[in-house]
């Protein structure tokens, strides 16, 4: 065999092994693992999932198993007798006159990988709640909840999927998956309040709220609740290079930054606790609406999304210092 055979043999060989070590690095956010996550939760079986329902307690249960399966452990431990056991639920009570609602928070936990880190905590979190069934509309009466808040939901669920697979957070994730928040943040208050009285060092929330459309023409692919609270914006369009975080002054306006789940962390921990969301109040018709089907999401344009932030949030599990700062 000549040497001019044997190098391009060589050569062919050492591009294939160097190509697969590149692929196996890399481990992606899928759009087609968005969609089947989300096409489930907004589906018609589940009839919008409203707190306290059946169809929520199944959604629930839908969370655990996909926490199961990607090997993201149960954060609580329950009693039961002299028995004492693992459980990904939060439970709490809604009480009016009319009646007392069940909800329940789903908690997953990433163990950090660092014998001091692994004691401070960042939750990623979403409500997977919805309102419902509304007045029909052309002979539909669910609100499917897709955008609101399925999409964050399934982000969540993909973020588990990445730091399960990629074992790379010296930090603990929580995973959490918030019900009540379509009824006052129920859910986030109780389940805050449940770990500032345990104690849990939490250095920062980050909660995910329909991010299942894309603005137009706005500069930047998401924005930040309370954007000038804390450098948390700033510390993600740094890690990422590009903005990928803006300020949306109608967020401001209309004060999100006290109306989604990342509020009662902050109320309660006094730490940067943030919402991501692109649902700009222009581009998209359907919040609380029966039409808020999955079909009308952008997958693609998700799953691109989370990939861009994805190397943020492992930077913030894994520096040695808490790099994100409130203002205040």
């Amino acid at each position: 065999m000549n040497k001019v055979l044997i190098l391009v043999i060589v050569t062919f060989f050492v591009s294939c092994n160097v190509s697969k070590t590149k692929q196996k690095g890399v481990i992606d956010i899928s759009s087609d693992y968005l969609k089947e996550k989300l096409f489930y939760l907004a589906s018609d079986a589940l009839k919008g999932r409203k707190t306290g329902s059946p169809e929520t307690r199944i959604a629930a249960r839908y969370i655990e198993n996909e926490f199961k399966s990607l090997g993201v452990k149960p954060y609580f431990s329950s009693r039961n007798g002299n028995d004492v056991f693992s459980t990904y639920y939060n439970g709490f009570e809604i009480s009016s006159n009319k009646e007392t609602v069940k909800g329940f928070n789903i908690v997953g936990l990433l163990e950090g990988k660092d014998k001091n880190l692994k004691k401070e905590y960042i939750i990623l979190g979403a409500h997977y709640d919805h309102i419902g069934e509304l007045t029909a509309v052309n002979g539909d009466s669910i609100a499917n909840g897709a955008n609101d808040n399925a999409a964050g939901t399934s982000a969540v669920l993909a973020m588990a999927k990445y730091f399960a697979e990629a074992k790379n957070n010296k930090r603990s994730i929580l995973f959490v998956l918030f019900s009540g928040e379509e009824m006052g943040l129920k859910g986030s208050t109780h389940l805050s309040k449940t770990l500032k009285k345990d104690g849990l060092d939490l250095y920062t929330m980050i909660n995910f709220e329909m991010i299942g459309i894309p603005m137009k023409d706005r500069g930047y692919n998401a924005y930040l609740s309370g954007y000038d609270l804390s450098n948390m914006a700033d510390k993600i369009n740094e890690i990422t290079t590009t903005k990928t975080i803006g300020l949306l002054p109608k967020a401001k306006s209309f004060n999100l930054f006290k109306r989604s789940d990342n509020y009662p962390f902050y109320r309660d921990f006094k730490v940067p606790s943030q919402t991501i969301s692109t649902f700009d109040f222009e581009n998209y018709d359907y919040y609380h609406h029966v039409d808020d089907e999955a079909e009308l999401m952008d997958y693609t344009f998700m799953a691109s999304l989370l990939n861009e932030i994805k190397p943020a949030i492992v930077h913030f599990a894994n520096t040695p210092t808490k790099e994100i700062k409130m203002y205040e």
